[in-house]
């Protein structure tokens, strides 16, 4: 054993001795706090209190997310390129529904078996006895909608009251602003960061449709989902990833701003994913090598770099190459911007353009469209009483002739969707909105009384294997059936 750690951990054990005795002079002191303090009142004092008072406010909605799934865990060897193995990962995200609705990242969540939420335990005191309490409350988490587009996913818990956070406007944060970051960093349950607002608005690809606050509040892995909050107690970001070279905070932490949370929360909630609404363009940033090799106007804006075929903008007039001016009247110099006014825009409404084409000024009303997605259409045919299979915990629909003509994507013209997850089943079975059901213990499975009539013969704490269909691509869901049938 080396000599440095024999030293270290002697000093260890006096360090120990140490912290006992001074723990034991915490826990058991009569003197009150009030006496220990009698400096006066000054305006650090103050700002500690105002932190406090924040802190206690805001703690009670914010849980700790653990999941476990499977996943590549090393390199392999020889011919063996991947080892996939059993993952745990922790992750963070707050109440934005009294209801039990939970949000946080979509990367946290993707992949996974199983989520689990840790519950806040109360309203901590801020005495050394809450804040080590071993004491937790664990319950199931489903995802109730994820989209990985923009690094967002909802959860739901049921039969548990939890204080909801508001949603801070984001047209009102601004640089500078003080602002707290909360979450569990590598796992360390019910911490807060604080900072300052680096930058309100910041993109990492100037073509990408995304935009991130930046802030020096230390961000660190298992923070993800956590809410960002500002001096009033609401939420303006949702902490998303950092920028580092050593893999932990080097003052780089950027949020999904709170406007888009707002919207992706609602559409969530009632589909699952997103609703993209269109009007057929392909924008780009100009760059002034852009606009200097296409001879452009101007060398700073958005460019319109492709107009789809039989879609609302071609048919209003919009042309490849045209420089965007104005969206609704306001200044479309960013294509974060011009995406954001689409997603907040509903199907049927047009959006008002006007660009530049060379030296002349046009302008267009182009009908905004919603991009389709199939999945609405047959989960709006589930019957809450006859698509019911208890056991899995799933309302499900039979493909046959006119569902497999709408689910495009399919294997095969065969099996079950799940068309939602069911309430008050007490199943926990790792299934999404979406998946195909194929074969049970490998068993085809074609009709929803040949599911029920399967699981029923089973018993109680019978190995069950599920062959799925999970956007693309094949996989098995094993569980065990633990519920009475």
């Amino acid at each position: 054993m080396p000599a440095s750690t024999t030293r270290c951990r002697s000093k260890f054990r006096h360090v120990s001795i140490a912290f006992a005795f001074c723990g034991a002079a915490v826990f058991c002191s009569t003197e009150p706090a009030a006496a220990q303090n009698r400096a006066e009142d000054n305006t650090l004092r103050k700002f500690n209190e105002s932190v406090d008072a924040l802190i206690r406010k805001v703690s009670p909605s914010v849980v700790q997310i653990l999941v476990a799934g499977y996943g590549p865990v090393e390199e392999g060897r020889g011919n063996a390129s991947v080892v996939i193995g059993r993952q745990r990962a922790i992750g963070s995200g707050f109440v934005i529904d009294p209801a039990g609705y939970i949000i946080t990242n979509a990367h946290v969540v993707t992949g996974a078996q199983v989520v689990q939420v840790v519950l806040p335990s109360g309203n901590p005191d801020g005495s050394l006895q809450s804040l080590l309490s071993t004491k937790t409350n664990i319950v199931p988490a489903r995802v109730v909608g994820l989209s990985r587009e923009i690094d967002l996913a909802l959860l739901k818990v049921d039969n548990v009251k939890l204080e909801a956070l508001p949603i801070a406007p984001y047209r009102n944060l601004h640089q500078g602003e003080v602002v707290l970051a909360f979450g569990s960093p590598e796992g360390l349950r019910n911490t807060v960061t604080l900072g300052v607002v680096s930058s309100v608005a910041r993109q990492t690809d100037p073509d990408s449709p995304m935009v991130y606050i930046q802030t020096d509040a230390p961000i660190n892995p298992g923070n993800s989902g956590g809410p960002l909050i500002n001096v009033d107690g609401a939420v303006v970001g949702v902490n998303t990833f950092i920028l580092s070279q050593s893999g932990g905070n080097e003052g780089l932490g950027f949020a999904i701003p709170s406007s888009v949370v707002s919207v992706a929360y609602q559409q969530l909630r009632k589909f699952g994913h997103l609703h993209r609404m269109q009007v057929g363009l392909g924008l780009q940033t100009i760059t002034p090598v852009l606009a200097a090799a296409m001879n452009l106007p101007r060398s700073y804006g958005v460019i319109v770099s492709d107009v789809l075929p039989g879609g609302p903008a071609l048919a209003a007039g919009v042309r490849i190459g045209d420089v965007l001016l104005t969206i609704d009247g306001r200044m479309a110099e960013s294509i974060p911007y011009v995406s954001f006014r689409l997603m907040s825009v509903n199907a049927g409404e047009k959006v008002h353009l006007e660009v530049l084409r060379g030296q002349e000024r046009l302008a267009f009303d182009v009908p905004v469209i919603e991009h389709t997605d199939s999945m609405d259409q047959i989960t709006s045919l589930a019957d809450p009483e006859k698509s019911l299979v208890r056991p899995l915990g799933i309302l499900g629909i039979e493909i046959d002739k006119k569902v497999a003509e709408m689910a495009s994507d399919l294997r095969d013209p065969f099996g079950i969707i799940v068309a939602a997850r069911a309430t008050g089943t007490g199943a926990e079975i790792p299934l999404n909105t979406g998946d195909v059901i194929r074969a049970l213990n490998g068993q085809p499975m074609t009709t929803l009384d040949r599911l029920r009539t399967a699981l029923a013969d089973l018993k109680p704490g019978s190995p069950v294997v599920l062959q799925i269909q999970r956007d693309d691509r094949l996989l098995y869901v094993s569980f065990t059936l633990e519920q009475p049938l």
